[in-house]
């Protein structure tokens, strides 16, 4: 396993929002956490990334406990995408070039410099290389924040929320370099999602929050009425179309 949850638990001050987490994230999985808002989501990928640090529970990377491992030698191991970004006044480049950050102590060196020319040819932001992050819009914005987790060359890829400000054109982009990142890297991928449709366009596993645990977890079997409608308090159709389910709010 690469990525092993067990029993995290997590409160703020006079609330509790994680309770008793538990599972696993295989080389090569993407695995979308649904649910309401305010059920733990986006808590638990700042828990995962050590941001925040649970009252009890474990995570383990490749068997090693993360709380044990020097910040510098984590973030080579996770990437964090945060929910809300802030342009800079500073090249795409540069921002794609701060995602080495852990590699190097005073300087880049040429293979992170190579590396960089590399993720944003990947991520179609060449022509952009020399451009503000405040001259972009707000899909451009994203794909260099994407590219920027990328460089680090993480095990781990975790995105909070990345399609919420995006138009449907560049949802789908979003979800397409997902796999792509997925395929070429060999990278596993634990992004939160409101979009259930779009999480089945490229998610591989499910794990549906509520009240602060795990409601239900598994395949696209698990995508039924009766869970939607007991996660989110909605009534629901699941229909199938070129194979896929499709989610219908009645």
């Amino acid at each position: 396993m690469i990525l092993t949850v067990d029993g995290l638990t997590f409160s703020y001050p006079g609330r509790d929002v994680l309770n008793d987490i538990s599972f696993s994230v295989r080389q090569g999985d993407c695995i979308s956490i649904l649910g309401k808002n305010g059920t733990g989501k986006s808590t638990l990928l700042k828990c995962l990334d050590r941001i925040l640090k649970p009252q009890a529970g474990t995570v383990m990377i490749e068997g090693q406990d993360s709380s044990r491992i020097p910040g510098i030698h984590l973030a080579q191991q996770i990437g964090y995408i945060a929910q809300h970004q802030q342009a800079t006044h500073c090249t795409v480049f540069n921002a794609v070039l701060l995602g080495r950050k852990p590699y190097f102590k005073w300087d880049a060196g040429s293979r992170d410099l190579k590396i960089v020319d590399e993720v944003l040819r990947t991520m179609g932001l060449s022509p952009y290389a020399m451009r503000y992050l405040d001259e972009l819009s707000g899909g451009e914005l994203q794909k260099v924040v994407i590219a920027r987790a990328l460089s680090q060359q993480p095990r781990v890829l975790l995105m909070d929320e990345p399609t919420s400000n995006l138009d449907m054109k560049n949802q789908m982009d979003t979800a397409r370099i997902i796999n792509e990142i997925i395929s070429r890297q060999h990278i596993s991928v634990v992004v939160t999602m409101h979009d259930i449709n779009l999480a089945l366009r490229f998610a591989t596993k499910f794990i549906f929050m509520k009240d602060g645990g795990i409601f239900a977890a598994g395949g696209r079997d698990i995508i039924t009425r009766e869970t939607i409608c007991q996660v989110y308090g909605l009534d629901v159709d699941v229909h199938h179309f070129r194979g896929m389910p499709v989610i219908i709010p009645r």
